[in-house]
């Protein structure tokens, strides 16, 4: 059985002459909550449509759950559920008969599937209330909940926090943390909010102009992005010395060129400088760094927004 949910091989898709995916080759892991990243028109959507079946590759081809040929992607989608783009809801229908209808239409078998995905999403209350009356919030839960209908093992949204407000936002996140984490669903999140893609995903993957620049886990981002106190003095293992003695210290690096990176004391950077001064040592340079997120992945595309 595959680890990956998810694997593209060379995937390419063109348009008249102009390439909307250009060699792409994602893995996505089961279990992951992957962030998937770009600007407006840099291939997420295209990507998200070749892999629930909604279009074709030009070159290249997919896999699900380890399975490529026609047939078994065919059967392997049947283990996807998504929301792509707006959910298509019935406006005058109930959040249970809009479930009902979309079961019907999709033939799974019995009902009770329906009321376990209401209580899932959170809308098992809402009654006779027709779906044109409910919040944003509301609607792209509903979404989520037909995207969940047969018990997927793979969700792919995109963008489905759109027009939600903080809360609703808030919301979304802590439910999608939840069917990752209690119902162990893969899910693939397409978004170009990073701030909360960064409270969310486990694993990343940066597209820009049709080609994937990038796969890193959650972890090699916060190392990537890691603030440290920039320091150079005139004697660096005199400076070591008081970093690890006086200020009790261990997460410092002395690097080649003689410069410090001390990820302790960021934010209380005074106390550094004072206990150097103290010491006798010349403080040369002394100052924060480190990339926020959006900078991280700004300089990836070539410092494009």
């Amino acid at each position: 059985m595959s680890e990956y949910v998810l694997k593209s091989n060379h995937l390419t898709k063109v348009y008249k002459q102009d390439y909307a995916l250009h060699r792409v080759n994602m893995s996505i892991r089961k279990g992951a909550i992957y962030g998937f990243i770009g600007q407006n028109g840099a291939g997420k959507s295209t990507l998200i449509r070749i892999v629930s079946g909604l279009a074709s590759p030009s070159d290249g081809f997919i896999e699900l759950f380890g399975k490529k040929d026609a047939q078994d992607l065919s059967e392997a989608r049947k283990r996807i559920g998504s929301i792509i783009e707006s959910p298509a809801l019935y406006p005058n229908m109930t959040a249970l008969e809009n479930l009902e209808t979309h079961r019907l239409l999709r033939g799974i078998p019995g009902k009770a599937c329906i009321e376990k995905t209401l209580t899932l999403v959170g809308l098992q209350h809402t009654g006779r209330k027709k779906t044109k009356n409910f919040s944003l919030g509301m609607k792209q839960r509903l979404g989520l909940a037909i995207a969940l209908l047969g018990d997927p093992e793979f969700l792919i949204l995109d963008e489905p926090t759109n027009g939600l407000d903080p809360m609703g936002v808030v919301e979304m996140r802590e439910l999608l943390k939840k069917l990752n984490r209690e119902n162990g669903i893969t899910i693939l999140i397409s978004s170009h909010i990073l701030s909360e893609l960064h409270l969310l995903a486990t694993h990343y993957g940066i597209i820009h102009k049709g080609e994937l620049l990038e796969q890193l886990s959650a972890n090699e981002l916060n190392g990537k992005c890691q603030h440290y106190l920039h320091i150079k003095v005139n004697d660096a293992a005199k400076a070591a010395a008081v970093i690890e003695g006086e200020l009790a210290a261990a997460e410092f690096e002395v690097m080649p060129d003689g410069t410090i990176k001390l990820y302790q004391y960021v934010d209380t950077p005074g106390k550094v400088s004072v206990a150097l001064t103290a010491a006798g040592l010349v403080i040369e340079q002394f100052m924060p760094m480190g990339e926020d997120l959006e900078a991280y992945f700004t300089s990836r595309i070539g410092g494009e927004r």
